[in-house]
């Protein structure tokens, strides 16, 4: 019994977690980097469309999901419930992300107290800011505190200020 329900269990909850640290990597250093700002631009501008480009890495995540999947039937068996643990993370991220942040559902909420308003307040923190520089919270499922986000907001506004009038100087000389 404890390997049949326990290891599986124990294999999706890392891998669920795992997945948060890597979404917060791909987005901080893909997704706001050079590489990935193409799609994930979209995702900042506003639009009414139904499907933005940033809609891709999500695809990109379910062929992630399906291959573990393969790998875990035909190869190694760890990989399915490793391919489950991706499926529960994109579950999650499309509820908290898609469905309550960005209201992509046919009705609305706003949290009004708890885990799930420090979420929403995160990443609404982290549209505060335009374009892919200076922004704060880059996870999806765990955000800091709020007040430590508008802290490090302002600290990176300040800085992005300073950098912009040092280059400006430097072109007057």
């Amino acid at each position: 019994m404890f390997t049949a329900v326990v290891v599986p269990a124990l294999i999706v909850c890392v891998t669920v977690v795992a997945m948060e640290g890597l979404a917060w990597a791909v987005h901080k250093y893909l997704m706001h980097g050079p590489l990935g700002w193409g799609w994930h631009q979209s995702h900042h501008l506003p639009h009414d469309d139904l499907i933005e480009r940033n809609d891709w890495y999500a695809v990109i995540g379910a062929a992630l999901a399906v291959s573990l999947f393969a790998l875990g039937q035909w190869v190694w068996p760890v990989m399915f419930w490793a391919g489950v643990g991706v499926s529960v993370y994109a579950v999650l991220y499309f509820v908290a992300h898609d469905g309550l942040v960005h209201q992509r559902w046919p009705f609305r909420h706003v949290p009004r107290r708890g885990y799930l308003k420090r979420i929403y307040q995160a990443h609404r923190l982290h549209h505060a800011v335009d374009g892919r520089d200076g922004c704060v919270s880059f996870g999806f499922l765990w955000a800091p505190r709020v007040d430590r986000l508008k802290g490090e907001l302002k600290r990176n506004r300040e800085e992005m200020r300073l950098r912009m009038y040092e280059s400006e100087d430097a072109a007057l000389r």
